[in-house]
């Protein structure tokens, strides 16, 4: 992954990881309100060694480092039970030697006699005393058992307390601060880590940036996801000045720009699955196509589920079919739509062998003669995955393009469809993302316009002027 990826995920899943941020500091939040306050306290011991009663200077330095020798093993006596049991009996406390212990730190600086005893409890008396306590008992073991001479004579080890512990005036512990920075960090990464980890195990088509990484086809277009599609589908007619009447006139420039090198402008609109747009998309971009005054030709071919008529707002009993079998002329079954030079052939009544009836030489017939008298035709083929229809019907076309569903069709499903493409010999001509969303980095670019394609109450209503009751001729070029 690069990281205009990783930046990608951050915007995609920014609620995700701020909401896990706000989670771990939180926690951090409320460890600090549930911990118990700790107060630290701190007393540091002097240890000299003196080998005689003289003081020349070779006597001070073998002192000196028989000193630094002794406070190695005197750090774990300041823990022991000989050391902690008079703390306890003289302070009254209810413990331990061993829970005493715990309590208790004892270090010595590198290189130095000195010793630093650090005593931590739940008040800040109780600390003090404890480590004055234990810096006295300590003195006294050690000065006058481990180390009072056999002979009777003074000890030659002599302890000093030159730091007395004093009652700290804060708790040393929770760390309110350090961790809410914690909880902050780990909230943060672990975020981040989640949105990445779902992005990776999301096998599902979002955005531009999916597709490219799946086929070198290009995305001709991107249709913004309504909730009204399904109740106003025609929207290129029904509200033109709207942000998706706008995202298909744009799929209707890509398309021209298409398949230049040939003169085939007959396009089979396609899709791995059901659901993913295709008619919807199909119907609109004929309709985008025809304001620009070419003439085009919207052909259903779907013979298994036709939708086209249905959307369109025509009669379907009447159509492909029935031209295919011989039962009636193309010019009869061809129907009109709005002013511009539309034409819409229905699927007609729902054949047995729908996969024949597309594979057969009348199918040919049927695309040579509407290519030729036509500058357009668009047919709308079955899904790829479930039937080899619309494969079949590419061959005799000038390509197909794929429909793909933002955030529902998977990529496996997606490489599927291609694969059947390939397979079969046809030319995948380039995609289009439908229902993605109008925001955020998987938008592809029209939702974030709409004020600039706002409606003016006195524009005149392109639907109403649209009508297909209203009789003409069939715009052809060769007919």
């Amino acid at each position: 992954m690069e990281l205009r990826d990783y930046i990608r995920i951050v915007r995609k899943g920014w609620i995700l990881i701020v909401a896990v941020t706000l989670v771990g500091v939180a926690i951090g939040a409320l460890a600090s309100l549930l911990a118990t306050p700790k107060y630290e306290a701190s007393t540091q011991l002097f240890v000299s060694v003196q080998s005689s009663d003289s003081t020349t200077t070779n006597d001070l330095v073998q002192g000196s480092s028989a000193a630094q020798q002794k406070v190695k093993s005197y750090v774990d006596v300041v823990t022991s039970s000989s050391v902690l049991k008079p703390v306890i009996a003289s302070l009254g406390l209810d413990v331990t030697p061993a829970e005493l212990a715990d309590q208790i730190t004892a270090e010595s600086p590198t290189n130095t006699v000195l010793m630093n005893i650090t005593v931590q409890d739940t008040t800040s008396k109780q600390a003090a005393a404890i480590a004055n306590e234990v810096g006295l008992s300590f003195t006294e073991i050690v000065v006058n058992k481990l180390e009072s001479p056999s002979d009777g004579g003074p000890s030659l080890v002599k302890i000093e307390t030159i730091e007395p512990a004093i009652p700290p005036t804060g708790p040393s512990s929770p760390r309110t601060t350090l961790n809410i920075a914690l909880g902050l960090f780990v909230g943060l990464a672990l975020g981040v880590g989640i949105a990445v980890l779902r992005s990776t195990l999301d096998t599902r088509i979002h955005g531009t940036h999916d597709v490219e990484s799946l086929t070198t086809a290009p995305v001709l277009g991107g249709i913004g996801f309504n909730p009204e599609a399904k109740e106003r589908p025609l929207i290129v007619s029904t509200d033109p000045r709207s942000p998706r009447a706008e995202a298909f006139r744009s799929l209707r420039t890509n398309l021209q720009f298409v398949n230049l090198d040939s003169e085939q402008r007959c396009f089979v609109m396609t899709s791995s699955l059901p659901g993913e747009g295709k008619t919807t998309t199909t119907a609109n971009l004929a309709i985008a196509l025809s304001e620009t005054g070419a003439s085009v030709v919207v052909v259903d071919g779907d013979l298994r589920l036709p939708r086209l008529a249905d959307t369109m707002g025509l009669e379907g009993v009447v159509g492909l079919t029935d031209v295919l079998i011989g039962r009636a002329d193309l010019e009869d079954v061809l129907q009109p739509w709005g002013r511009g030079s539309l034409y819409v052939l229905p699927a007609g009544r729902i054949p047995p062998n729908p996969s024949e009836l597309l594979g057969s030489r009348a199918m040919v017939t049927v695309i040579e003669s509407l290519s030729k008298s036509f500058d357009y035709v668009l047919i709308d083929a079955p899904p790829l995955l479930p039937v080899t229809d619309a494969a079949v019907i590419s061959k005799y076309t000038g390509g197909a393009i794929v429909v793909a569903a933002a955030g529902r069709t998977r990529k496996n499903e997606f490489t599927g469809a291609v694969r059947n493409l390939e397979n079969i010999g046809s030319t995948m001509l380039g995609v289009v993302l439908t229902m993605t969303p109008n925001k955020g980095p998987d938008a592809y670019g029209y939702g974030n316009y709409g004020a600039y394609y706002g409606k003016n109450e006195e524009h005149l209503e392109f639907g109403d002027s649209l009508r297909q009751d209203q009789p003409r001729p069939v715009a052809a070029r060769n007919r």
